[in-house]
């Protein structure tokens, strides 16, 4: 029997951290490069934060090397850091996610994540709403500026760590973005997206997920996706009575 395995972006998906992530970036490269310098406007949907350098430093007439690249991110997570320590009164945990979260747990389900935020910044997010206890690896957005191939990096890894193979067509990847769905197709996973994002439902789903869904608290068609993907193993679940 194939042992499902779910991965899970961050932003979007899990949390709306209210705008603290690009407000660090922002303040991140005024510390570097002068109060008075013009941060170009930033697309973050779906991107990874190694994208995200290669956009900024040549912006700021600096030049794309890997010591311009880690000063970056330090001066990014300091800044996270002190994002955090300010209530936003739209940063929070999105609907459904710890239930959904608790379930899988509780089932046994494999659980990692795939984001494009530098890993140091996933735990930070992660931390801050005490999700951080659900996952123990993943794949992150600290050296790729392509998404899709964080993919195979999350399934590496994921064999890593539980020390068995995982079968990529017994994958769920779950994300807010178009991007999240083609990061999925890549590696030939199930795709859920979940319209708790930048994109609506429509959106969403003129890409071909596997499910598209309003929210995580439509958790019932989730669940019985892990299911099927799991060789038809029940889940027992105390949340199914919410899907749509």
């Amino acid at each position: 029997m194939d042992e499902c395995l779910l991965l899970f972006d961050i932003d979007g998906t899990l949390i709306d951290a209210g705008g603290a992530g690009v407000g660090a970036i922002r303040l991140a490269v005024q510390d570097l490069y002068g109060d008075e310098i013009a941060v170009p406007e930033l697309d973050v949907r779906g991107t990874t934060d190694a994208a995200l350098a290669q956009k900024l430093l040549p912006a700021m007439g600096a030049e794309v090397s890997p010591r311009n690249i880690a000063q970056l991110y330090e001066a990014y997570l300091i800044r996270l850091r002190e994002q955090f320590q300010k209530v936003s009164p739209e940063a929070g945990i999105l609907p459904g996610v710890h239930e959904l979260l608790n379930t899988l747990k509780k089932e046994g389900v494999v659980m990692g994540l795939l984001t494009g935020n530098l890993e140091a910044g996933a735990w930070i997010k992660l931390e801050r709403f005490g999700l951080d206890q659900y996952f123990s690896f993943g794949a992150f957005g600290d050296e790729h500026p392509e998404r899709d191939k964080l993919g195979p990096e999350a399934l590496a890894e994921a064999e890593r760590v539980h020390q068995r193979r995982f079968n990529p067509m017994a994958s769920v990847v779950i994300g807010d973005t178009p991007r999240d769905i083609s990061c999925g197709r890549v590696i030939g996973a199930s795709t859920v997206a979940v319209a708790t994002g930048a994109y609506a439902l429509e959106e969403l789903s003129e890409h071909n997920p596997t499910l598209a869904l309003r929210s995580l608290e439509e958790s019932g068609v989730i669940l019985d996706l892990v299911s099927k993907l799991s060789g038809g193993r029940a889940l027992d679940s105390g949340v199914r009575g919410r899907s749509a």
